[in-house]
C-alpha cells in the first residue's frame, strides 16, 4: 500500500513552526510596546553600558539625531522583524537582522558586567538575547520550505506557475490535488488570524488608542532596551552636557554631586528617620547607577567621604570602566594624615579638610592643624583646599599665607521660612553646639549665617570657590539656590543629588550658564 506522505505530519517542521512564531511575537511585542509609549528611548539601556564600544554608545545619547536614528531603528526593526518571523514571511533575512540585533544589545549590557537594567535568563555569560540569537541561527540556515510559512506558500505557488508555463512533459500530472492544496494553504497562513487575536488582544489591554503613563507598569518586556523608567524619560530632556572649569590641572564640572546622601547622612532637622531611609535607598548599585547618571550628564566629579564604604563603591564603579574622579572630604587629626593618604592610595584628584574639623580649628586659633593638612596634600600633587561653615575659615588662611587650591564655602539665602532667626545666629554654631537643646540657639536649618557677607568676601578673593549647601538642604528651589549661587560668585557648586534629581539638575545648571548671568565677580575657574 502506498503511503501518501503529504497527508504525514512532520513533527519537527511543527515544533520549529511553533518555536519560530513563539520568537517572533517576542520581538513583535517589544517593538509595539515602544511604539505604544511615546515617551520611550533607548537612551537608558544606552547609558548603562560598561563593555565593548560603550564609548560609541554613550556618545548616541547626546546626539539628538543619532539617538532618534537608534530608536527609530530599534521599534521598527524589533517590529519588522517580529511580524517576518511570526508569519515567515522573509524568514531568512528576518532571523540575521534579529541576530545582529540581540547581539548589539548583548554588546550594549552583557550578562557578566553588573547593571541596574532587569534581565531575564541571565547565567554569566548566557541570557535570554544570546539564546534567542542561536534559535534564529538555526532558522537562518533552514530551508526556506521546511517550516510553514508565506516564504513557503509563496515558492509552491511560484513552481506551479512555473510548472505551467513550462510543463516537464506532455503527460505531467499535477502531484497535488485540490484538497492538498487547501490543505496547504491552511498551514501556511495558520499564524495569520493567530497574529490578529493576540494583536487585539494586546491593544484591548493597553488602551493604544488613549495609552496614558499609568499603563506604563503593565509592559513587563525587560530583556533588552525596553526599560521605561523616569531616568529614560528624563535623558532625552537633557540640554546639553554641564559646563566645566578647571581648578589647575584639574578639569571639573560646575555641578559636584555632594557624597552625604550616598553615605547615608542628611540634614533633616529633626526628622529622626530620614538618614536610615537614605542608607537603605542608595545601596552601592543604586550608588553606581548614579554615577553613571552623573556621567551621560556630563558631570566628571563628586565629593566622597574618605571611609571604607565610599571607596569600596568607587572600586567597584572603576572596574566597570567608570571614569568619574573624586574630591575626597579627609578627616586630619592633628599631625596624623592617615585619612588624607587613604584617600590618595584611592586615586583621589584632590582632597579637602572636613568643613566641621577646619570650623573648630579655626576657632581654637589652632591654625598649624589646618595648614599641615592642605600642605601635605598638595605635596602629592592633588588640589588642596579646606570647606568651612563659618566665613573665617577662608579669611584665616588668607589672612595666615595658608595656600588653598580651593575653598569650598557653606552659601545660600535664608529667603525660606524655616530659616533660624538671624538675631540667634553665630557662625560657628553649626558643628560645635550640637549639645545645645535651646532651639532659639541652634538650629539645623542653616548653614550661611550671612551671604552677604560670604559674597562680598568671595568678590576679592581670588582662589576659586565651591559653594556648598547651596540649597539650604532642601529648603530653596534648585533653580533659585543655582542662580544665587553663580551669580553671587561661585565657581563650582556642590550639591547632594538622588538619581532622580540629576538630570532636572544639569539642565537647569545648564540653562543658568548659558543665559546672561547678573555676576560681578569673576570666574577663577
Amino acid at each position: 500500500m502506498k503511503i501518501n506522505r503529504d497527508r504525514q505530519v512532520n513533527l519537527p517542521t511543527v515544533i520549529l513552526t511553533i518555536l519560530r512564531v513563539l520568537v517572533g511575537w517576542h520581538f513583535l511585542y517589544e517593538g509595539l510596546s515602544k511604539l505604544a509609549y511615546p515617551g520611550w528611548s533607548s537612551a537608558a539601556y544606552l547609558m548603562e553600558s560598561k563593555w565593548l564600544f560603550s564609548g560609541f554608545f554613550h556618545w548616541i545619547i547626546f546626539n539628538p539625531t543619532a539617538l532618534a536614528v537608534t530608536d527609530f531603528l530599534n521599534i521598527w526593526g524589533l517590529i519588522l522583524i517580529g511580524l517576518g518571523l511570526f508569519v515567515g514571511l522573509f524568514t531568512r533575512l528576518a532571523s540575521i537582522s534579529g541576530i545582529l540585533m540581540l547581539l548589539l544589545y548583548y554588546i550594549a549590557n552583557p550578562p557578566f558586567v553588573e547593571s541596574s537594567i532587569p534581565s531575564q535568563g541571565q547565567y554569566f555569560f548566557v541570557n535570554l538575547n544570546l539564546i534567542e540569537s542561536g534559535i534564529l541561527l538555526v532558522f537562518a540556515l533552514l530551508k526556506k520550505d521546511y517550516l510553514w510559512s508565506l516564504d513557503r506558500l509563496f515558492k509552491v505557488v511560484f513552481q506551479r506557475q512555473k510548472e505551467k508555463i513550462f510543463p516537464q512533459k506532455e503527460n505531467h500530472k499535477n502531484h497535488e490535488s485540490g484538497i492538498n492544496t487547501r490543505r496547504e494553504l491552511i498551514k501556511n497562513l495558520a499564524s495569520i488570524p493567530i497574529l490578529g487575536i493576540a494583536f487585539f488582544g494586546m491593544a484591548k489591554r493597553y488602551s493604544w488608542l488613549s495609552f496614558e503613563e499609568n499603563n506604563l507598569e503593565k509592559i513587563d518586556a525587560t530583556t533588552r532596551a525596553t526599560v521605561m523608567s523616569a531616568k529614560i524619560r528624563d535623558i532625552s530632556e537633557l540640554k546639553g552636557k554641564v559646563p566645566k572649569g578647571k581648578i589647575k590641572h584639574v578639569e571639573m564640572s560646575r555641578i559636584i554631586p555632594g557624597g552625604n546622601l550616598v553615605a547615608g547622612f542628611a540634614h533633616a532637622r529633626d526628622l529622626i528617620y530620614v538618614s536610615n531611609m537614605i542608607k537603605n535607598y542608595f545601596t552601592d548599585e543604586k550608588v553606581i547607577e548614579t554615577l553613571w547618571l552623573y556621567e551621560a550628564c556630563g558631570i566628571n566629579t563628586t565629593i566622597m567621604r574618605t571611609d571604607e564604604q565610599s571607596i569600596r563603591i568607587l572600586e567597584k564603579y572603576k572596574k566597570r570602566g567608570g571614569k568619574i574622579q573624586w574630591l575626597a572630604q579627609t578627616y586630619p587629626q592633628n599631625d596624623d594624615f592617615a585619612n588624607i593618604q587613604m584617600a590618595i592610595d584611592a586615586g583621589a584628584v584632590g582632597a579637602f579638610v572636613m568643613g566641621g574639623i577646619a570650623d573648630e580649628l579655626v576657632y581654637e586659633n589652632r591654625l598649624e592643624y589646618l595648614a599641615k593638612p592642605i600642605e601635605f596634600i598638595r605635596s602629592q600633587g592633588l588640589i588642596a583646599g579646606t570647606a568651612g561653615h563659618a566665613i573665617q575659615v577662608p579669611m584665616a588662611c588668607v589672612e595666615n599665607g595658608i595656600e588653598s587650591d580651593f575653598f569650598m564655602k557653606t552659601f545660600h539665602h535664608d529667603k525660606y521660612w524655616s530659616a533660624h532667626p538671624s538675631e540667634n545666629r553665630n557662625e560657628f554654631m553649626h558643628d560645635l553646639n550640637h549639645s545645645i537643646l535651646d532651639r532659639n540657639q541652634f538650629h539645623d536649618n542653616i548653614w550661611c549665617a550671612s551671604s552677604e557677607d560670604v559674597a562680598a568676601f568671595f568678590k576679592n578673593c581670588k582662589t576659586p570657590w565651591i559653594g556648598y549647601k547651596v540649597l539650604a538642604a532642601g529648603a530653596i528651589s534648585p533653580e533659585d539656590g543655582f542662580k544665587y549661587a553663580f551669580e553671587n560668585g561661585t565657581d563650582f557648586i556642590c550639591v547632594g543629588m538622588f538619581d532622580f534629581q540629576v538630570i532636572p539638575n544639569a539642565n537647569i545648571v545648564y540653562n543658568i550658564l548659558n543665559s546672561n548671568l547678573n555676576r560681578e565677580r569673576s570666574w577663577f575657574a
